[in-house]
């Protein structure tokens, strides 16, 4: 299947209280809602000078006001070190299933989600964007997506929050070359870096899904 590209809107928002005197600013975020319904391509406003830049890379208020609503209770940060490196796609299984935030802190990644809920319009469908320090791009991957991604540089860090926190017994994989979904990596004649499990994980056709799509 092919790839979705990607479409942008943009808002700057200012919200008041009921107390007259207090107005609270909100920096504004790119949100670039993609054809998979609820994965979204959030890039933070960077306020920059000659000393650098700074950027609120988190923010509930903003993120709210444009709809997007989702807790996180866990933030993670992970180092890959070669380029090429392949993890997932992965997910867990409810009760503890994950939704994901991912940024990259150092490098490059080309960052993507896969639809496993069973009945949805979409499913076995990617996106797939590319996360940089440089473009300071998020991927916001809701409950019921397979999360994969690849390194373009070395020593790329990864940077992701969680709806839930890790639990080894409930996680599962998409096979990362399953030709029914086939993600366009981008590797050319590069071999990818595999860990055991992700080498051996099933193509999406045997497996169970453990979601199902709700309609939303």
């Amino acid at each position: 299947m092919q790839s979705t590209a990607e479409c942008a809107s943009r808002t700057i928002w200012t919200i008041t209280s009921h107390n007259p005197n207090y107005r609270l600013h909100i920096l504004p975020i790119d949100v670039q809602q993609t054809p998979l319904t609820g994965v979204a391509v959030i890039t933070p406003s960077r306020l920059a000078d000659h000393r650098g830049f700074f950027s609120e890379s988190y923010s509930i208020q903003a993120l709210a006001s444009h709809g997007i609503t989702t807790s996180f209770v866990q933030d993670n940060h992970t180092i890959s070190m070669v380029h090429g490196a392949i993890h997932g796609p992965q997910f867990q299984a409810p009760p503890r299933a994950q939704g994901k935030l991912v940024r990259c802190g150092r490098g490059a990644l080309f960052d993507v989600a896969v639809d496993i809920r069973k009945g949805s319009p979409t499913y076995g469908q990617w996106f797939g964007v590319e996360l940089s320090f440089e473009n300071g791009k998020q991927l916001l991957v809701p409950v019921g997506f397979a999360h994969g991604f690849v390194t373009r540089a070395p020593e790329t860090e990864i940077i992701y929050k969680c709806t839930d926190y890790y639990a080894q017994e409930t996680e599962g994989a998409v096979a990362w070359n399953d030709p029914e979904v086939g993600i366009d990596w981008g590797l050319g004649d590069m071999t990818p870096v595999l860990s055991d499990k992700d080498a051996n994980a099933p193509f999406l056709a045997d497996l169970n899904s453990p979601f199902t799509f709700e309609g939303v």
